[in-house]
């Protein structure tokens, strides 16, 4: 199974581990859903591994300056481990849950050695309205930009009407968005496949340098 190897192994042999969380920390969170039905529809040579993000404190500098707390450390080694990140973001006010924003900013430390530094990223959305979460979708990519992530670039994957999307029991169950996210896995695992050629390409380039 591919969460079993180094990232070199599943680099070598092309798999990848993404992790993925939603920015909700409602039970019932259509977004929440959109995680565990991506972990179904994962293709082949892809394993997600659904995380939570609520049980970190705020970022705070001088808590920083201690030492990560058991949870920020937890969650920096997972990302750094992943080779890639799904997020599932709401929509809250026209943006970014604080929840979500949070995250960001603890994964984002410290500057030039960070774990969502040069992170292949894909980010989806659910919402009961009907542009679901274009305006969130930006948002995130913006601030993820700056952490110096690599978020795959649009098409967005907006599933607007959610509550038509999913059943009772919260799981995905229209086909037309199932085909949709599953495009969106399938882009995911290409974009990390690019990042690890220029990767190489990088490496190479360090080592002829370095002999020279």
């Amino acid at each position: 199974m591919a969460e079993h190897r180094s990232r070199e192994e599943r680099r070598d042999s092309g798999e990848a581990r993404i992790v993925a969380f939603a920015g909700s920390l409602r039970r019932g969170s259509y977004n929440r859903a959109l995680v565990r039905a991506a972990v179904e529809l994962a293709p082949e040579g892809m394993t997600i591994v659904p995380i939570e993000i609520g049980d970190m404190p705020f970022y705070n500098a001088d808590v920083e300056a201690v030492g990560d707390p058991e949870p920020v450390a937890a969650y920096k080694a997972r990302i750094r481990e992943a080779d890639g990140l799904l997020i599932a973001t709401p929509e809250y006010n026209d943006g970014v849950p604080a929840v979500l924003t949070n995250a960001v900013d603890w994964g984002s430390r410290l500057p030039g050695n960070s774990p969502l530094h040069g992170k292949a990223v894909a980010i989806m959305g659910a919402s009961p309205s009907q542009i679901g979460t274009a305006r969130a979708q930006p948002h995130l990519r913006q601030i993820l930009g700056h952490a110096g992530a690599r978020v795959l670039p649009p098409p967005e994957r907006l599933v607007a009407s959610a509550h038509q999307r999913f059943d009772a029991e919260l799981r995905l169950t229209h086909e037309p968005t199932r085909i949709v996210m599953a495009t969106l896995l399938e882009r995911l695992l290409r974009w990390i496949e690019r990042e690890r050629a220029a990767n190489a390409v990088e490496r190479e380039i360090r080592a002829e340098t370095a002999r020279r």
